[in-house]
């Protein structure tokens, strides 16, 4: 049988290799930006296929939320709702909840069986559970999906993140017991199936990480997620903790850097061996005027690029390209001085064409990654 994951090339702990999935091949290690609700803001399909984009998150709280899972059901799936042919990935939802619940313990409640939250669009009161977290996401028909798991603050005690650890073991084995349910209740193919990801937490405990990802891997998933921050409580990047915790992951297993990040960050997962990120920070920064563009230097300095606010006065007259070295549609075709007044004039254009432009510069950073 062909494996879905394999390694062509290996730089010290930094790895390339080909991900097969039932939408497509993908070269790791790759970025997806969050189409949260079954869209990235601001662009459209066009858009993303102009920059070469392939795989994508959709948010399963969000999205069960509203529109509802029926709806999707009934247009066969959220590849079909979106009218996206490219691989899809889901995360549980229970980052979402946990921190809704986290934030405001009025919103909810997480027991060893279950979390009970209300919902913040119209307070209604939902249950999620390890089985229907999995059920929802084979619904969604994505290529790829993550346990419920439940995500501890870096800042829990040890005492606390024992706690949240042990919930998280425990229900990544529901979540498989429930997955190998629903494949054999679906009739899904080897070939057809979605990959599924376990979640090791642990916080800033290198041995509470180490026991959380030696009981996953004994449930053997098809690959391995970063959970929470990956920076502690002061926003200082966990350096150590990352290359340990991608030591834990088999070799021929994924390892996924969930919610990260900015470009030095990757950067840095990359160096310690990770193969697939996600983040809303290309997009959403675009949104608000902030663009990232290229210096001259190695990926492994952390200047290699910049950054710009073009809402700012001096972008007024200047009409030179956003990035010279880039060759997406804003820097194509429209200067600096353009952009601002789109910006000050609030025009949607302005959003698009600077969220596409941070998309392209993320795809090309990960083209540079795997060479």
């Amino acid at each position: 049988m062909e494996k879905f994951f394999e390694i062509t090339k290996t730089n010290n702990l930094s790895r390339v290799g080909k991900l097969r999935t039932k939408n497509g091949v993908i070269n790791t290690p790759f970025f997806m930006p969050d189409a949260t609700r079954g869209f990235v803001k601001s662009l459209s399909k066009e858009d993303l296929e102009k920059i070469k984009l392939s795989p994508m998150v959709v948010n399963t709280y969000h999205l069960y939320l509203q529109p509802g899972i029926e709806l999707i059901k009934k247009s066969q799936g959220i590849h079909k709702f979106m009218n996206w042919d490219g691989p899809l990935l889901s995360d549980s939802g229970g980052y979402q909840i946990f921190s809704l619940i986290h934030k405001n313990p009025q919103m909810g409640k997480i027991t060893d069986e279950k979390a009970v939250f209300k919902s913040p669009l119209d307070g209604r009161k939902h249950e999620l559970t390890p089985e229907k977290s999995i059920q929802i996401q084979f619904d969604l028909g994505v290529d790829m999906m993550v346990v419920l798991d439940d995500v501890p603050p870096v800042t829990y005690s040890d005492k606390k993140m024992k706690v949240a650890i042990d919930r998280t073991i425990a229900w990544a084995k529901r979540c498989k017991v429930e997955y190998e349910r629903q494949i054999k209740e679906r009739e899904i193919e080897e070939d057809q199936r979605p990959l599924l990801f376990g979640v090791i937490q642990g916080g800033k405990n290198a041995t509470l990480r180490k026991y959380c990802a030696e009981e996953l891997v004994k449930l053997d998933f098809d690959g391995y997620g970063f959970g929470a921050r990956h920076v502690d409580e002061n926003g200082v990047f966990m350096q150590e903790m990352v290359a340990e915790t991608a030591k834990m992951i088999p070799e021929d297993k994924l390892r996924f850097a969930l919610g990260v990040g900015t470009p030095e960050d990757i950067v840095r997962f990359v160096a310690c061996g990770w193969d697939m990120f996600d983040c809303v920070i290309p997009t959403r920064e675009g949104r608000h005027g902030r663009l990232f563009i290229w210096k001259e230097g190695e990926l492994k300095d952390k200047d290699f690029y910049t950054t710009i606010n073009i809402n700012n006065q001096k972008f007024n007259d200047d009409f030179s390209p956003v990035d010279e070295t880039c060759d997406c549609e804003l820097c194509r075709n429209h200067s600096r001085a353009y952009l601002r007044h789109l910006f000050v004039s609030k025009d949607p254009l302005g959003m698009r064409l600077a969220a596409m432009h941070n998309l392209k510069f993320y795809l090309d950073l990960m083209n540079k990654l795997k060479k």
